[in-house]
């Protein structure tokens, strides 16, 4: 009886093993599947955290460093906005004055940081003329993003006020009479290198006087111990309200409404004298495009308000909001002018 009872259950567990197989393996392919289902999802989900990661930007305060101090055109823009974008962003803005070193300072605090919270507020002109001054720079101009277009700053040609200088003609007659002996100063970039191109064709020369701190050189101006500068409006704007230094051209091709009796360098009969500061925020590669967008979108709309723009025209500030688009190209147009300047005056990269 115990080994006729043995011998159905061997029966029933050939069979059911035989049967078992092809069940085994068909659960083998199910598994197979999901785990492959489960990578698919997994690396989805892996993909949509990779492009939601803008959404949470900030997640600590933001810094846009300055290449030049307080009170110039591009510092006083900046703070204009800044409290607006806290509010939007939920993280402090922090704006870093980093003068010194023909913006390079500023310029390679930025790209040292690489990261997608530090970037660079200032004029596109302070590193479009570097190719052409350095025979070697410590790092590429091409590394600095456009990221949104803010304003265009209205450059000026100033004199003390104690000269009694009048015009740009007269100016230009007295520089050639002291035969190289005034001395100059002017805003690293595109001012400097408009400014020595009028010089060129006004046949004079100046002795430059280099500055740490290039705000710092209109309380010289107005004490006579230069004699020319050049540089945003904003710099000069509490010297000349004050009477000590005379304004005697705008660089814009048309005068700020804010500068109505001031004659453009052209007006002057010195066409020469016509370069717009093209103040900005600019990014590092470590910025997605995604990001970019959204920050320069943030820009615009930060900016577009009747009191922005009424402070901006007040410092001779020309408003000109865009994206990151407008912005590069506006710095293709100013670049290609520089190259004509840097034929025209023969530059060839000294430092």
């Amino acid at each position: 009886m115990h080994i006729g009872n043995l011998e159905p259950a061997r029966g029933a567990d050939a069979t059911t093993t035989g049967h078992a197989r092809p069940r085994q393996g068909a659960l083998r392919r199910q598994r197979l599947r999901i785990a492959g289902l489960a990578v698919a999802i997994l690396g989805s989900i892996v993909a949509t955290s990779v492009q939601a990661q803008p959404q949470t930007w900030p997640q600590r305060p933001v810094r846009w460093i300055i290449p030049f101090g307080p009170g110039a055109g591009a510092d006083i823009g900046a703070r204009l906005i800044q409290e607006r974008l806290q509010n939007k962003w939920g993280q402090p803005v922090v704006i870093e004055n980093r003068p010194g070193g023909d913006s390079m300072i500023a310029i390679q605090a930025v790209l040292s940081a690489n990261d997608d919270h530090t970037f660079l507020w200032g004029p596109s002109g302070n590193f479009t003329v570097h190719p052409y001054l350095y025979n070697k720079l410590p790092y590429d101009p091409d590394e600095l993003i456009p990221v949104a277009r803010f304003s265009s700053t209205i450059l000026a040609l100033g004199v003390p006020a104690a000269s009694n200088l009048k015009t740009v003609a007269d100016l230009a007659t007295q520089a050639r009479a002291q035969d190289g002996k005034f001395n100059s100063a002017a805003v690293p970039g595109i001012t400097e290198l408009a400014f020595d191109y009028f010089a060129h064709n006004a046949k004079f020369t100046t002795q430059r006087v280099p500055y740490k701190d290039i705000v710092q050189a209109a309380n010289d101006l107005a004490e006579s111990r230069i004699q020319i500068y050049s540089a945003s409006y904003a710099i000069l704007r509490p010297q000349h309200e004050g009477g000590r230094v005379a304004i005697l051209a705008q660089f814009g091709n048309k005068r700020a409404p804010s500068l109505p009796t001031i004659p453009t360098g052209i007006e002057a009969g010195f066409p020469e004298l016509e370069m717009d500061g093209n103040i900005g925020l600019f990014a590092t590669k470590a910025v997605p495009p995604t990001l970019i967008e959204r920050i320069g979108a943030d820009i615009v709309s930060a900016s577009r308000d009747k009191a922005v723009e009424d402070r901006l025209n007040a410092t001779a500030q020309q408003p000109s909001f865009g994206g990151a688009k407008e912005f590069a190209e506006s710095i293709a147009r100013q670049r290609a002018t520089i190259a004509m300047i840097a034929k025209t005056l023969k530059i060839q990269p000294q430092r």
